[in-house]
């Protein structure tokens, strides 16, 4: 067994996770989020893209029900002694070989929380587990349930986000001393992750994302390289990744001559970063931190260049985003509490220009404030 937390800890999540049952009235919750498998028993694998679901009973008992390669797996990377293998076959079918294990733990009759919101519980798997549970059991929507708890880290966690920020600090030095004018955009790729990976770290949950020229001016991966020009602008957006816990860390360098708009873009940008970093405290709302995004941008006259949030939680997530909710986006009521973990982005994109400008970092809320994760300031990137 390969353990990334102690088995106390692993307990006291459950722990928690019951309270929330009993709280709720519910007698147990299928898990089908694979952060929330890892979170709770270190089960570890990209194999929740089959069907597969963790059961946690109000009384503490749990069992995993996945596919044969994923059960030595969970015996290797989890704490879970009961799992239960479905059989691979043209008429497989799962869904009753959960219900069979649901049987087994004495479920029949009783009220179910399910993570129906869930990448590992796909539209036509859902249909499949409700159909074979009709009658059987009642199932609730317990999406967020694990998700909440998950939101404030333990001291635990936080040496493990750390540790993910030192990994993007030092892709952020492997991207600099790469870039330049005539650079290939698939090297200045592979000395970041290398960075990463040499460091110890994991694949992040979504693909590093590099965008030059027009391409600058979107923040989502896409795939074709080029090669920088001489004059250009490079957006990057990517994660350290350790034991799954990611830190994001995101700018725009300059390349060549810095134009005045790139120059009043990266003030903009700087002031919005401040600002939300100021208002990231306990006890105050996360609508909070973006108001205080949209002023500042808005009074630089950028209301049609800025997105409609700017940044989110962040923890130990899998494919296909590392993102986490809460969100920063406007009159969100969620109150932020000490050792929660955010990514907070300035993005301005002008496509009537064409010229691009971003900042992010990551951040946990104090007692008294935030600490920055990232040994990297703010100020503008030239190459």
């Amino acid at each position: 067994m390969s353990l990334h937390f102690e088995s106390s800890e692993l307990a006291g999540r459950r722990i928690k996770v019951l309270e929330e049952l009993k709280n709720k009235s519910l007698d147990g919750l299928l898990i089908f989020k694979q952060e929330s498998m890892y979170y709770l028993t270190g089960y570890d694998t990209f194999g929740f893209c089959f069907f597969q679901c963790l059961y946690i009973g109000v009384d503490g008992r749990y069992f995993l029900l996945t596919r044969a390669p994923d059960f030595r797996q969970a015996q290797h990377t989890s704490d879970i002694q009961d799992i239960r293998v479905w059989v691979d076959g043209e008429y497989a079918n799962p869904y009753m070989d959960l219900r069979n294990a649901l049987s087994d733990y004495g479920v029949s009759g009783k009220t179910l929380g399910c993570e129906y919101n869930a990448y590992g519980l796909s539209a036509a798997y859902g249909k499949g587990l409700e159909q074979a549970l009709s009658g059987f059991c009642e199932l609730r929507d317990a999406s967020s349930l694990v998700g909440a708890i998950r939101t404030v880290k333990s001291e635990s966690e936080i040496v493990f986000v750390r540790r993910a920020a030192e990994l993007a600090d030092d892709a952020m030095v492997a991207a600099i001393e790469t870039t330049g004018p005539g650079v290939f955009e698939g090297d200045i790729l592979a000395a970041m992750q290398s960075a990463v990976f040499s460091g110890g770290g994991d694949y992040p949950g979504n693909e590093f994302i590099i965008g030059s020229g027009a391409g600058g001016l979107l923040c989502r991966y896409f795939s074709g390289r080029r090669t920088l020009d001489q004059q250009d602008q490079l957006t990057l957006e990517y994660a350290g990744a350790y034991r799954r816990y990611h830190a994001c860390l995101m700018q725009t360098f300059l390349i060549g001559n810095v134009s005045e708009e790139h120059k009043h873009m990266h003030m903009a940008c700087s002031e919005a970063m401040e600002a939300c970093l100021e208002a990231i405290r306990p006890g105050e709302t996360m609508g909070m931190v973006f108001s205080e995004h949209a002023r500042v941008l808005d009074e630089h006259g950028y209301r049609e260049h800025r997105m409609n949030a700017c940044g989110y939680s962040l923890g130990a997530m899998f494919s296909p985003i590392w993102m986490d909710y809460p969100m920063f986006y406007a009159d969100n009521p969620y109150v932020m509490q000490t050792n929660n973990v955010f990514f907070v982005h300035i993005i301005l994109m002008n496509s009537q220009s064409g010229n691009s400008m971003t900042l992010g970092q990551t951040v946990r809320v104090t007692d008294g404030g935030i600490e920055r994760f990232s040994r990297h300031s703010t100020d503008m990137v030239v190459v």
